[in-house]
């Protein structure tokens, strides 16, 4: 493992691999870029680009420093970026994508092209109901976190993404759950990313770069609308469903399209 020191003396630790130009992917929420989902997917983009796949503060083998702000992890996004050659394209998943659209609005032309999977933003303009909700999860998460349950606090963010109740009891006793208690505490940080459950309007139309917005064709509905209205706020924007994936997306059906998108820069 390689690692970068952020703006605030955070150690930030990556797994690099391939040739190429470079391309950094940003994990979601209760993921670690070097130990997890995202390494298939680095694999095979590593066949055509130099992929850097890190753990996000607080995670892994990466430090934190308190007290946290999205612009740390923007920071840490930065310093990436330098240790790539000062530019290269930025894959965001998940609530990793809406920090994606975050720093890119703030790191300008450092990031070349901009690729997006399911970013899950809930509330939509007037929908008070959903940003009551994610205010409400706010205040509990963060409650528990507080108090040191965060065995209670990863049940929290389970029942919120929509996983039956059984299923979470049943996790609880499964070797992973330790883990996941142990990077808990980042929930927050996503959270903060997400802030009201809105699509980051502003920040969006501020990204001057070709961007690319995926979702899974077998996704909930939600999903493909939040797609939709990223889409509609990023100036230069391509939509792109994959017919038969979910949130899950299966790395041999995402890398082609990723590989073809930051491949194309004529």
């Amino acid at each position: 493992m390689d690692f970068v020191t952020s703006k605030d003396g955070t150690r930030i630790v990556y797994d690099r691999k391939g040739t190429g130009e470079p391309v950094i992917l940003v994990d979601g929420a209760m993921c670690r870029g070097t130990a997890g989902p995202m390494q298939p997917l680095a694999a095979l983009l590593a066949e055509r680009f130099d992929v850097i796949a890190y753990d996000r503060r607080g995670r892994g083998e990466s430090g934190d420093t308190p007290p946290y702000a999205v612009e740390r992890e923007i920071e840490d996004i930065a310093a990436l970026i330098e240790a790539a050659g000062g530019s290269a394209h930025v894959y965001g998943m998940s609530s990793g994508a809406v920090l994606a659209i975050r720093a890119a609005a703030v790191l300008g032309g450092q990031i070349r092209r901009l690729a997006l999977y399911e970013p899950p933003t809930t509330t939509r303009d007037g929908d008070d109901v959903a940003r009551h909700a994610a205010a409400d999860y706010a205040r509990e998460l963060n409650a528990l976190l507080a108090e040191g349950r965060r065995g209670d606090a990863v049940a929290l963010f389970m029942r919120k993404v929509g996983v039956p109740a059984d299923a979470i009891a049943g996790m609880r006793h499964a070797p992973m759950w330790p883990g996941m208690e142990v990077i808990a505490p980042t929930l927050a940080y996503d959270d903060a990313v997400m802030g009201d459950g809105s699509v980051p309007k502003e920040a969006a139309r501020a990204i001057r770069v070709p961007s690319l917005v995926a979702d899974g064709g077998s996704s909930p509905p939600f999903l493909r609308e939040a797609a939709d209205a990223v889409a509609s706020a990023l100036p230069f924007a391509h939509r792109l469903t994959l017919e038969g994936q979910t949130h899950d997306v299966a790395a041999d059906a995402l890398a082609p399209a990723l590989a073809a998108f930051f491949g194309n820069e004529g």
